[in-house]
């Protein structure tokens, strides 16, 4: 498993790490030094378990995991020196989602510190691949491209990757549904955006290859400079024009392309971003009798493509990520409308 350490004490992180070294089957990928420390690198590289400690200056291990389970979930151990004197807060740490305690190796004392570690550790990351193997049972059915009745697209610019990862995160995406995103990003470095991307999802995330059919129960990303467009045959292709444009991938461009080539139930989504690319695009999948979403301005980054799409009319919903999270989480049929 990746696992990370949040512990404001350096030696007591250390003690951790040197647990955790100890076994070939885990590595830890990073330590924090203090609960917002934890949230943030949570946000930017997700483990599969976190060993939390409770005690830390500003944002205590209980507000940390209290934050981590709201926006980026993954599996939290409570270590921390003397549990047991500590009951309140352990208490609430397992309010706010963490799954178990056990005490510090370091001030353990004798009496197998590092074995109880490694025996919480080991039966969390059961848990974990239980979790992996029950997503991928139900996704199963439509990962190999079943039948496509939903298309999800989705546009992004400046800070689109935290923001398509956070409404995508523990989401098991309806049968039959299809998801593509673009976002702006450089050819050399969209590899590296789809592998983050998958390692945060429960979901298969791939690049498109020219010539790509749409695929349901799987998250599709542009991957060249030129724009990515859809066929009446439901095929992915690129095309340089037009070539004055200055976003390349030019989320207008796809969603022009759903508008006019997508006979069914479809959602677009339009998120954070610079500019105006993607509002005129919404408007005309609204204008096609598809669902509208733009990110509302608190939670952008930067509220510009939102923005467009609100001034010209384009979304049918202004919400916030975590609304739109939910809103997708919430829909268990084909249509997310």
């Amino acid at each position: 498993m990746k696992i990370a350490i949040a512990n404001d004490v350096a030696m007591a992180a250390e003690a951790l790490r040197r647990v955790i070294a100890s076994t070939s089957e885990h590595q830890v990928i990073w330590i924090a030094r203090s609960g917002s420390e934890a949230v943030a690198m949570c946000a930017d590289n997700r483990p599969d378990l976190i060993l939390m400690d409770l005690n830390m200056p500003g944002l205590d291990g209980v507000e940390a995991t209290r934050q981590i389970m709201a926006a980026t979930p993954c599996a939290i151990l409570v270590v921390t020196g003397a549990p047991q004197d500590n009951v309140g807060q352990v208490f609430r740490a397992l309010g706010a989602g963490a799954l178990d305690v056990t005490a510090t190796p370091i001030l353990a004392g004798k009496g197998g510190g590092d074995s109880a570690l490694l025996a919480k550790v080991k039966t969390i990351g059961k848990l974990v691949k239980a979790s992996r193997q029950d997503a991928q049972a139900q996704t199963a059915g439509t990962e190999r491209g079943g039948e496509v009745r939903h298309l999800l697209a989705i546009g992004a610019s400046t800070g689109g990757p935290l923001a398509v990862s956070q409404i995508l995160a523990g989401w098991i995406a309806p049968p039959g549904t299809a998801i593509v995103v673009v976002q702006h990003i450089d050819a050399n470095f969209a590899g590296h955006f789809a592998k983050w991307l998958g390692e945060q999802l429960w979901l298969p995330v791939k690049v498109v290859d020219d010539g790509d059919m749409l695929e349901a129960g799987c998250v599709q990303i542009a991957k060249t400079n030129d724009h990515l467009t859809l066929s009446a045959h439901q095929r992915l292709h690129y095309a340089q024009e037009p070539r004055d444009y200055p976003y390349r991938p030019s989320v207008d461009v796809f969603f022009e392309c759903v508008a006019r080539n997508w006979p069914g139930d479809a959602t677009g989504i339009l998120l954070t971003g610079m500019g105006r690319d993607g509002a005129q695009g919404l408007l005309s999948m609204r204008a096609a009798g598809k669902h509208t979403i733009a990110q509302d301005q608190a939670s952008s980054a930067v509220y510009g493509m939102p923005r467009a799409a609100a001034d010209l009319g384009a979304a049918q919903q202004i919400l916030s990520l975590d609304q739109i999270a939910r809103l997708l989480r919430g829909r268990s049929g084909s249509k997310l409308a």
